[in-house]
C-alpha cells in the first residue's frame, strides 16, 4: 500500500490514546479505532507509521500488528486465545530434557532451566514433572489450572503479547517471567534457544538457522517491548 499521509500523531480519547494520520483516526482491519491504553505505546506506534517510506510495510510495524491483534482478535476471541496460550502449561519446552545418553546436555539444561522453574514454583505454588527423552507426560492438574489462571488474569494487550511470546519461545513459564518482570528478554532468549545454541557449540554454526533465530529474536523483543509499553 502506498503511503497516503504526511504526519502521524497521537490524540487522547477518553482514557485511551488514538493514532491519527493527518488528523484522521486510524482503524484496525476490523474497523475498530486504533486506541492504545498508554501514551508510551501510542507514541511508539505513531513512530512506526511516521517511519514508513513511499510504501507502507507492515513487517516493519510489529507494535501496530500486536495492537491490532489485541483490539480485533483478543477482544472478540479472548477465551480461545487464552486457552491456546494456557495449553503450554502442559507442554512447556522447559519440562523436556535430553535422555541419559546426553548427560552433558542434561546437566546444562538443569543448570540453566531449573532456576526459571524454581521461580515459577514459588510464584504460583506449583510443581512440574520433568521428562527425559522424547515422550509425553501430563503435568499436575493443579499446575495447569494455576498457570491458566495467571494467563486469564492478564488484560487484552498483555494477552496479545503473550500469544506471540509463547509461540516464539515454546515456553509459558518464560512468557510469564516476562509478564511478571522476573526476567528480561535478553536473559530469556538464550534460555529458550538453549538446545539450538548447544548444538552450534558442538557441531558448528548453521547460517540459515542463525538467520531464522535472529528474525525470531527481533519478534520476541518487539512483543516484550509491546508488553512493557502497554502498561501504565
Amino acid at each position: 500500500m502506498k503511503r497516503f499521509y504526511k504526519e502521524a500523531s497521537v490524540s487522547p480519547v477518553g482514557d485511551a490514546f488514538a493514532i491519527l494520520l493527518d488528523d484522521r483516526p486510524v482503524k484496525t482491519p476490523q474497523r475498530n479505532p486504533l486506541a492504545l491504553p498508554t501514551a508510551r505505546l501510542a507514541e511508539a506506534i505513531a513512530a512506526e507509521w511516521a517511519a514508513q517510506g513511499e510504501d507502507i510495510n507492515p513487517a516493519t510495524m510489529p507494535l501496530t500488528g500486536l495492537a491490532q491483534g489485541a483490539l480485533d482478535q483478543v477482544a472478540n476471541e479472548r477465551g480461545r486465545i487464552v486457552d491456546r496460550i494456557a495449553a503450554f502449561a502442559d507442554s512447556d519446552m522447559l519440562y523436556y530434557r535430553a535422555d541419559a545418553g546426553q548427560q552433558a546436555l542434561v546437566d546444562h539444561q538443569a543448570d540453566r532451566w531449573d532456576p526459571l522453574l524454581d521461580w515459577a514454583r514459588q510464584r504460583y505454588d506449583v510443581d512440574f514433572n520433568l521428562i527425559y527423552g522424547i515422550r509425553y507426560e501430563a503435568q499436575p492438574e493443579q499446575t495447569i489450572e494455576r498457570l491458566a489462571e495467571a494467563v486469564e488474569a492478564q488484560d487484552g494487550f498483555a494477552v496479545a503479547a503473550m500469544l506471540s511470546l509463547v509461540g516464539l519461545s515454546g515456553s509459558l513459564i518464560a512468557t510469564l517471567a516476562l509478564v511478571e518482570k522476573a526476567y528480561d528478554a535478553t536473559k530469556l532468549w538464550p534460555l529458550v534457544n538453549l538446545e539450538e545454541l548447544w548444538q552450534e557449540q558442538q557441531w558448528g554454526r548453521d547460517d540459515v538457522a542463525v538467520a531464522m533465530r535472529n528474525l525470531k529474536q527481533a519478534e520476541f523483543e518487539a512483543a516484550t517491548r509491546f508488553l512493557d509499553l502497554s502498561r501504565t
